[in-house]
């Protein structure tokens, strides 16, 4: 059997990076692959992120609405089974539970051992600790195992430190209480925590007295604590072994990072000998533990040799952690069981059992293709298109205004072009598309020639041709005035119309396409003047760059983004890559205030 975890820093992104969440579970080849950081709010989880052929999947993800931790964190945990009902597979869970408290939603109603006791913690505060979606609890049977992301805390955050604090606190008590049931526990994620300076690339001498390193060594079995820390068992002396860099100083690329990603196990081994001394789930079962490292941003091969330059052109696929993986062996079935509830399966947004409006409107198209055939319908302008059933291309006919009068609605407007009404109707009624213009719609669009051009500001000052007054349109001597105005622009003008007209349009059109030109002209020059000013800035800013002393090269502009009172300030840094200092390739450290500080709205 074979267990992984691995913090993907998005879900959503590594899915796309490996074609599909299939692809990106088969790469590991693992029964069990435990994923930290999804990013994922419940109402975002699909198909696409939670539903893979050969694995149930269990999600915890964030319920907090606190600024700047929606769609935060989250884990989620993916079984590879053969089933999901009447299965032996020790991969299935048994149970399943969201959180580590107890107080959130579980499979069957029963907790995967005792949940914490409300007398040292208010419901509030617990419930806060789950908010953030950092665990899921499943119960294999031999084991149980707590898949977990362990919050980061800055020094200087009380309230973050408090937190990161109680959630421990909270998760060592539930634990324990397993362990006293005489139950098998596995503790595998991203816990941001690196025991001691080995496990960190160029620790500082007060590295190891932070309070959390402390805790961690402390529930060690080398510290007299209860859990095995099964890569360090397996690899006692290996160092720059690390499963996590700085994303944003290229930190990989000398392997600068620092060992966050654990997997601890604890609890006696599966046989039946009654000398049971020297035999623990850790010396008996678990075969190999390891870091995956292919599974790094930078590649060390020669088809691989981007430089970082500060971060400059420098695009690296993947998350800035590496997998773990342990391996276990002379694990047998368990009696058979189905998939938990708590399974992605069972939700309804996931599966599709709930509609949205979009598939219920789907479902309402014809089904069967239709023959071509002649549709005829109303654009925006109040025009006639006319178009062939499945082509792209129509033809436009002109619908043009009736002057109002007594005449019906449906006989004040003559369409060109038209097709007979019965064949429209008889067409449409296959293709359940035809719906009739309201009359009051077409009496109150205006008719366009062009429907491009734009007013000019000249046009309010010239009185404009009164076409629609010189008709007969109140005479009842009079009925052929209607079809008059109706129809076709190509028709040549009767009588009634001003003869001066075309003259006014041409007029109105040249005087247009003259300021149209002297505008795009000023436009130019104006872009030109930017573009000249922008080059002179750049220049200026090139200039003022000032170059490392490590290696005499130009540095890299970083604003202060923390609180405090260098916030906004700009300053400069070696370019090159985050390293040892031992490595003279690496970045020299080379720091510099900028001369003033950065304006921010």
């Amino acid at each position: 059997m074979k267990i992984v975890t691995y913090n993907v820093n998005g879900l959503r992104q590594r899915v796309s990076q490996f074609g599909s969440l299939r692809k990106l579970l088969d790469s590991f080849d693992a029964d069990v692959v435990c994923i930290q950081e999804t990013k994922l709010r419940r109402q975002e989880l699909t198909s696409d992120l939670a539903i893979a052929d050969g694995y149930e999947s269990f999600f915890s993800c964030t319920r907090t609405f606190d600024k700047g931790r929606t769609g935060y964190s989250g884990v989620a945990t993916f079984c590879r089974v053969k089933s999901a009902f009447s299965s032996n597979e020790v991969a299935l869970p048994v149970d399943a539970e969201e959180g580590i408290t107890g107080l959130l939603e579980c499979s069957r109603g029963e907790k995967c051992g005792k949940e914490v006791e409300e007398g040292e913690f208010s419901r509030d505060e617990l419930l806060k600790v789950d908010s953030e979606g950092r665990c899921v609890i499943t119960d294999h049977g031999h084991f149980v195992l707590f898949n977990l992301y362990g919050p980061r805390a800055d020094p200087d955050d009380k309230d973050r430190v408090l937190f990161k604090r109680r959630f421990y606190k909270i998760l060592e008590k539930r634990w324990e209480s397993l362990l006293k049931e005489g139950r098998r526990v596995f503790v595998v994620g991203d816990l941001n925590i690196a025991p001691t300076a080995m496990d960190r690339c160029e620790a500082g001498p007060d590295f190891e007295n932070n309070e959390f390193r402390r805790w961690l060594r402390s529930i060690l079995v080398g510290d007299g604590g209860l859990l095995f820390d099964v890569f360090r068992a397996k690899h006692p002396n290996r160092r720059e072994a690390y499963t996590c860099w700085p994303s944003n100083s290229g930190a990989e690329q000398f392997n600068y990072g620092s060992r966050i990603d654990h997997i601890l196990c604890s609890g006696r081994c599966l046989h039946q000998e009654f000398d049971m001394l020297s035999h623990n789930f850790l010396t008996c079962h678990v075969k190999d533990c390891d870091i995956l490292t292919q599974y790094k941003r930078w590649k060390n091969d020669a088809d691989f040799t981007p430089r970082w330059k500060g971060g400059l052109s420098t695009k690296l696929e993947g998350s800035d952690h590496a997998p773990v993986f342990i391996s276990l062996e002379e694990i047998p079935d368990i009696s058979p069981h189905s998939t938990p509830s708590l399974s992605s399966r069972y939700l309804p947004g996931v599966r599709g059992l709930q509609q949205t409006l979009v598939s219920m409107l789907i479902k309402r198209q014809v089904a069967k293709p239709v023959e071509s055939c002649s549709v005829s319908g109303l654009n925006s302008d109040g025009d006639i298109i006319s178009q062939n059933a499945g082509s792209d291309s129509g033809r436009k006919s002109n619908f043009t205004k009736c002057s109002t009068s007594s005449t019906p609605p449906d006989e004040l407007c003559h369409f060109v072009n038209q097709e007979p009404e019965t064949t429209i109707l008889q067409t449409t009624e296959r293709l359940k598309i035809f719906r009739k213009p309201s009359p009051v719609k077409t009496v109150k669009k205006r008719n366009r020639k062009n429907k491009s051009s734009q007013l000019s500001l000249m046009s309010f000052f010239q009185k404009s041709p009164k076409v629609a007054t010189d008709l007969s349109v109140d005479s009842p001597t009079q009925p052929e005035a209607t079809n008059v105005n109706c129809l076709n622009d190509e028709t040549p003008l009767t009588n009634d119309f001003k003869p001066n007209s075309s003259e006014l349009d041409s007029f109105e059109s040249s005087q247009e396409q003259d300021e149209i030109n002297i505008s795009c002209s000023e436009q130019k020059d104006k872009k030109d003047v930017a573009l000249l000013e922008w080059q002179r800035i750049q220049q200026l800013m090139q200039n003022s760059i000032p170059f490392c002393k490590g290696h005499k090269e130009p540095c890299v502009a970083r604003v202060v983004k923390k609180q405090g009172p260098t916030f906004g300030r700009r300053f400069y840094v070696c370019a090159r890559a985050e390293g040892p200092s031992s490595n003279p390739e690496a970045n020299c450290g080379y720091f510099k205030w900028a001369s003033a500080k950065s304006r921010h709205k």
